[in-house]
C-alpha cells in the first residue's frame, strides 16, 4: 500500500492526525498516519490511492496539501524503530520530581528498569517511604551515587590532611628549639 506525504502548518501535525483519524475511520480509506516528532510540517498517511488522502483531507484546517508522489517505506522506516534511550539514572541516585502531583519534592531512586524508561522512587521527606513508578522524562537528577561516593573521598582526605596538621607543627616547633 503506497504511503502518502501531507503537508501541514508546522506545530499542528497533531491536530491534523487527529481530524484525519476521524474522517479515515468514518470513510475506511485510510490505513495508517505517522507524525514523527522530529519531522515538523508533514505527515504520512498510508492509503490504496492519493485520490483518497486527497478526499480525507480536502477541508481539514491545517492541512496544506499532498506531495504528489508516494513515499517508500525503507525510506521513513528509521523514524518507525525507536532509538534506545540512554538512562544515565542510577539505583541509590537523588532525583527532583519536575511534574506530576509531587512536583518539587525530592526522592530515592531504588530501581531503573531502562527498557520501559521507568524508575521507582521513594520520596525522602515522608516518614513512611512509598514506592512509586515515576517515568524518567518527569524527573531531573540533582545527585549520583558517585558524586555522593567523591564527596565522602574529599572529606576523608580533609580529615586525613587536619590529623597530620598537627604533628607536623608539633615537629616545627620542636626543630626549632
Amino acid at each position: 500500500m503506497p504511503i502518502f506525504v501531507v503537508r501541514t502548518t508546522a506545530g499542528r501535525e497533531r491536530q491534523v492526525v487527529d481530524k484525519l483519524a476521524i474522517v479515515g475511520r468514518k470513510n475506511q480509506n485510510i490505513s495508517a498516519i505517522l507524525s514523527p516528532h522530529r519531522v515538523r510540517g508533514y505527515i504520512f498517511v498510508e492509503a490504496f490511492s492519493r485520490d483518497e488522502v486527497v478526499t480525507s483531507v480536502y477541508g481539514l484546517g491545517h492541512a496544506k496539501g499532498i506531495i504528489h508522489e508516494s513515499v517508500l517505506i525503507s525510506k521513513i522506516e528509521h523514524f518507525l524503530t525507536a532509538e534506545p534511550v540512554k538512562v544515565s539514572i542510577r539505583e541509590n541516585d537523588i532525583i527532583e520530581l519536575i511534574s506530576g502531583p509531587f512536583k518539587g519534592e525530592k526522592a530515592k531512586v531504588t530501581r531503573v528498569a531502562a527498557d520501559k524508561e521507568e524508575i521507582v522512587v521513594a520520596l525522602l521527606d515522608t516518614t513512611v517511604p512509598i514506592p512509586m513508578k515515576v517515568s524518567t522524562d518527569s524527573v531531573r537528577v540533582i545527585q549520583t551515587e558517585e558524586r555522593e561516593e567523591e564527596e565522602r573521598e574529599l572529606e576523608l582526605k580533609k580529615k586525613a590532611r587536619e590529623l597530620r596538621k598537627p604533628e607536623r607543627e608539633e615537629e616545627e616547633f620542636e626543630e626549632a628549639f
